[in-house]
This record gives C-alpha cells, sequence and structure tokens, in this order.
C-alpha cells in the first residue's frame, strides 16, 4: 500500500503567462518489518507523481440555503411543560420571600434546585397540567392538520387578500 508524502499544494493561476512545469511529490511507502513488528517508513527518491492542479469551478446547487418557513398563525402552539406550570407558582412565592431578589438568574437557579428535590407525588399535580394542555394541543392540531389537507385555511387568505 503506496501512501504520499504531504506537501503544500500550490495554487495555480490560470491568467498567468509564464507556463510553470507541474508540482512532483515523492512515492513514500509503507512495509511492515518482520524484524521489529514495526512499520518502516521507505522513502524513494526516484520515484516521481505528477499532481494536476484541481480546478476551482463552482458548482451550481451546492450552497446551503435555510428554507424560511411561513408562520402560520392559525397553528396552534406547543403547550409547556410541567416545569413550567412549577415555575410559575414558584416565582410567586418566591418573590413573596425574597422581595429583594430581582435578577431571573437567581430565581432560575432556585426554581431549579427546587424542582431537583421535589419527590413524584409533589410534582404529580404539575404532570397532570401539562398533560391536560398536551391532550388538548394534539387535539387542536389534528384539526389544523385536516383544515390543512382541505385547504380550508388558504381559501381563507386568497378571500381576504382580493377585497
Amino acid at each position: 500500500m503506496a501512501k504520499k508524502a504531504s506537501e503544500s499544494h500550490r495554487s495555480v493561476s490560470s491568467a498567468s503567462s509564464i507556463a510553470k512545469p507541474p508540482p512532483t511529490r515523492k512515492v513514500v511507502s509503507k512495509v511492515k518489518s518482520t524484524e521489529n513488528d514495526g512499520i518502516v517508513w521507505n522513502e524513494s527518491k526516484n520515484d516521481e507523481i505528477e499532481v494536476r492542479p484541481r480546478s476551482v469551478k463552482k458548482r451550481k446547487g451546492t450552497t446551503k440555503k435555510k428554507k424560511i418557513q411561513k408562520l402560520d398563525s392559525k397553528k396552534p402552539k406547543k403547550p409547556p411543560t410541567a416545569f413550567f406550570y412549577f415555575l410559575k407558582d414558584f416565582r410567586k412565592e418566591y418573590q413573596e420571600h425574597n422581595p429583594e431578589v430581582k435578577s431571573m438568574r437567581d430565581l432560575g437557579k432556585a426554581c431549579g434546585e427546587k424542582w431537583k428535590t421535589m419527590t413524584y407525588e409533589e410534582k404529580v399535580q404539575y404532570y397532570d397540567m401539562a398533560a391536560e394542555k398536551r391532550a388538548e394541543f394534539d387535539r387542536m392540531m389534528a384539526e389544523y392538520n385536516k383544515r390543512q389537507e382541505t385547504g380550508e385555511d388558504q381559501q381563507h387568505e386568497d378571500s381576504e387578500f382580493d377585497e
């Protein structure tokens, strides 16, 4: 198995009027030695390989552009998780007991520590609220998807702009 030694690549400009000979590289071969079970690198000075300059053509269609999605105002929003329902309640209590703390960072840290130390039984009420909202969201998304398939929303939007 032969490996090429890496040398710095030279850029060849197509606008230059002086013809330069193509760059050459030495061939380096990898040979296993049975004597010391190591790898010995042999460089042969006489073997030279022509290196052709690479073209600098830009390929069409290779640029990656993010597709900007239209925001649909009629699409239902995802409901908050159980932690956010807990945060809402905790924020009120925390501000009553610590009115001098105005930093959201401190509030968030305290809330996260409290959430981690709570047992499952204490968290159940928040999980129940989140589950109810999630079920409502799923139902609303199913209705929204049906309207999208039938095209009801698109007809209403077009008629508003035509007036």
